[in-house]
């Protein structure tokens, strides 16, 4: 039977893979969640998505894996015995060195088995944590829904990586991801391309992580920072700018302490990759407090009127379900696009996304 994909056309594809379904939005206790896109053409450059790891992966037998191999690696090979594992494999070559002690063996043995059970510890954790990706990709069209999707296939490989080795996400996955999307030197010479050709691929991200309560954990690559309502005072909160760490966006800044630096184009210079100490923490302090992530077409973070306004429609609808309040401001982003036709300055209209984040 013929795969389905191939009675679609590229445009219907890619609006399909770039929209997450409701059957995978995930159940946190105390939070509710729902997002959704409004492309500014048949398919757009706008992608966001639930992570649903309870969902997504196999966490019990991730867990199981990582106990099971925490175990292994404290055991010897014997002499003549093939590796069973990179440990083994590791060992093997450390037998071959000149300054080589048995307990070298017995510690390396050990910092890995460590290792081991500190991904299990991390992969439990996972149970009550949600994950939601915001991705604008610079332009509208094919061709930023083909960067958008670029975005996404790297971001789920880097995850499973992720998740292998570490049990959860770190900062070196936002780097490699960043990577992804710089501008190499090598491939600009070969092509004949100076330094002011548009053909580099950009995109803003903004990855989070929520957990019950109301805990918000992101880092921002060029992304509109999150409002914050307060269901209590009835306003969005101002939040302190210095706990808000914002990169450029994907593939414009390569950090100076990267091994290929030089190899590709950096628009400035940035110190070091991205730490622990980045990533930005907010928390949904009581219930009806909600988190508004949004896209550029929605609104560009900047305009104060526009804020008071986004204010106003939040504080007639905040009481309503996630879903509700979502489809309510995407309305009133459409809206806001007739208003730009009627001036004649449809360049303006951009892809829009809502993504809200409740504490029940």
């Amino acid at each position: 039977m013929a795969n389905t994909y191939t009675t679609l056309s590229i445009d219907e594809y890619l609006r399909e893979r770039l929209m997450p379904v409701e059957g995978a939005i995930p159940h946190l206790q105390g939070i509710e969640m729902y997002g959704n896109s409004v492309a500014a053409g048949a398919v757009g450059g706008d992608l966001f998505e639930y992570i649903n790891f309870q969902q997504r992966y196999d966490l019990d037998a991730r867990i199981q894996r990582a106990v099971d191999r925490s175990k292994e690696y404290l055991e010897k090979l014997p002499e003549d015995a093939a590796p069973r594992n990179s440990v083994d494999d590791h060992v093997r070559w450390l037998r071959t060195k000149p300054d080589y002690q048995p307990d070298m063996e017995t510690a390396y043995r050990e910092a890995r088995s460590s290792e081991q059970a500190r991904v299990a510890e991390n992969l439990r954790e996972l149970h009550t944590t949600a994950g939601v990706l915001l991705v604008d990709a610079q332009g509208h069209g094919i061709i930023a829904a083909k960067i958008a999707s670029t975005v996404h296939d790297t971001f789920h490989a880097l995850m499973l990586s992720e998740l292998d080795h570490q049990g959860k996400t770190t900062p070196d996955l936002f780097e490699r991801l960043n990577l992804r999307l710089a501008l190499s030197v090598t491939a600009r010479n070969a092509l004949g391309r100076s330094e002011n050709d548009n053909a580099q691929e950009i995109a803003t991200a903004l990855y989070g992580e929520v957990h019950p309560h109301g805990y918000f954990r992101f880092v921002n690559f060029g992304h509109p920072p999150p409002l914050v309502f307060s269901a209590e005072s009835g306003k969005f909160m101002e939040v302190d700018k210095s706990r808000m760490v914002q990169f450029l966006p994907l593939g414009l800044q390569i950090p100076d302490d990267h091994p290929d630096r030089k190899r590709y184009l950096s628009l400035n210079s940035r110190k070091h990759r991205v730490r622990s100490s980045d990533l930005a923490e907010l928390t949904l302090m009581s219930p009806g407090d909600i988190f508004f992530l949004y896209t550029d077409g929605v609104y560009d973070g900047s305009d104060e009127e526009e804020r008071r306004q986004l204010e106003e429609v939040m504080r007639e609808h905040y009481r309503q379900p996630a879903k509700e309040i979502c489809n309510v401001f995407l309305d009133y982003a459409v809206k806001k696009d007739d208003r730009l036709r009627a001036a004649g300055e449809q360049d303006r209209i951009d892809d829009k996304t809502v993504f809200i984040i409740k504490r029940n």
